[in-house]
């Protein structure tokens, strides 16, 4: 998480979007050719982007950590280790390594570390939301790296037990954490915490060693199960699509008739280039008042690109996938830019593009392109 004036309002991923679906298996029918993107290319911003976060001055936090960025942070640890393994390189890049070694020591040493924001300085109710939003958010991170290390360590249970103690039990939230909110969609605004919870789930469920079956684990995500089913209407289109992935590995979550709707939304919004654009994902969010987009962006098409390869097509849908897949992995494969990069642009204000807070959203908006070519057969 950046600071308030510098955080973008755009993935669950940081931080959220993406996160539960960098292990998925490759979706049959859609074709994107490994000539058409560069690997390299894209590794080498995304390292490079991940060191200039661990150096810079307002990402400093106590103990020598470093803050965990929605946009940056979360969005590398997701694509990171799947590009290693495509480029060949026999061991994790530095930035990679310290950024895991931050998230450990804030984890093992959770009850010393202070929160990132503070109702002292950031208003009241921050420090509370502070603290949830990150133990929801380690929690995925570090259970992402186990099912690639394919066993639970004992730093990864610690994080899922610092998160199961900050869950709500009662009122509007329960089954879900009090979010980090500044009113910047969709990861820090009025309903960011529904991306997390939805996305906390899927790793508890795939969490190695059967996580998910332990009897003190069941009510937790149980409690998150019921919520995500509660809230679904409420929530704008983007949100939704986390329900959408995560339906297949926990049953119930979403309706044939919800789910019908849901297709039927993104066939609408897909734009005739074949991408998608985060702005007409949250208009509740949206603020910068511009006209309706006419052309895709790397986030918003790589998120629902990823839905679309986790959901597959089913017999009996009404509305079939395969095409609006197809026409997204073509935008993806098309739109990598020389520099390794894909953008979008902030739904919250117009930003200078060569702005640091600008290139927040590139960061993004390059791990999800990535994690959805990657996905892709």
């Amino acid at each position: 998480m950046a600071s308030r004036t510098l955080v973008i309002g755009l993935l669950l991923v940081g931080c959220l979007a993406g996160v539960a679906l960098w292990r998925t298996a490759p979706v049959h029918g859609a074709t994107a050719s490994p000539a058409t993107w560069d690997r390299a290319a894209a590794a080498h911003y995304l390292d490079q982007r991940e060191l200039w976060w661990q150096q810079w001055p307002r990402a400093q936090k106590d103990h020598g950590t470093v803050c965990i960025s929605c946009h940056t942070n979360v969005p590398y640890a997701m694509v990171r280790p799947g590009l290693q393994r495509e480029l060949a390189e026999s061991i994790a890049p530095a930035a990679e390594k310290t950024m895991l070694g931050s998230v450990e020591k804030r984890v093992t040493q959770w009850p010393e570390m202070e929160t990132f924001y503070t109702d002292a300085k950031s208003g009241p109710g921050k420090t509370v939301e502070s603290r949830a939003t990150e133990a929801v958010l380690n929690a995925i991170i570090l259970a992402g790296q186990d099912s690639h290390l394919q066993r639970l360590r004992p730093v990864t249970r610690t994080a899922f037990e610092e998160a199961w103690a900050l869950q709500e039990s009662t009122g509007a939230l329960a089954g879900s954490w009090k979010w980090q909110n500044f009113h910047l969609g969709p990861w820090e605004g009025e309903e960011s915490g529904y991306q997390g919870t939805a996305l906390l789930l899927v790793e508890a469920v795939n969490a190695p060693g059967g996580y998910a079956k332990e009897p003190a684990v069941r009510p937790h995500l149980a409690a998150m199960a019921a919520y995500l089913r509660r809230e679904y209407a409420a929530q704008p289109l983007l949100n939704q699509l986390y329900v959408l992935w995560a339906s297949r590995r926990q049953p119930g979550l979403l309706t044939a008739e919800d789910r019908e709707k849901l297709l039927a939304a993104l066939q609408a919004a897909q734009l005739p280039d074949g991408g998608w654009a985060t702005s007409a994902l949250d208009q509740r969010e949206r603020k910068d008042h511009s006209p309706a987009p006419t052309a895709g962006d790397g986030y918003a098409t790589g998120v629902i690109v990823l839905a679309l390869e986790e959901t597959g097509t089913r017999k009996h849908d009404p509305i079939s996938n395969d095409d609006m897949l197809r026409r997204g992995l073509a935008w993806l494969a098309g739109n990598q830019q020389p520099d390794g990069t894909w953008t979008a642009a902030s739904i919250n204000k117009q930003r200078d593009p060569h702005s640091d807070a600008a290139l927040f959203m590139t960061d993004a908006a390059t791990a999800y392109a990535v994690l959805a070519l990657q996905t892709a057969r």
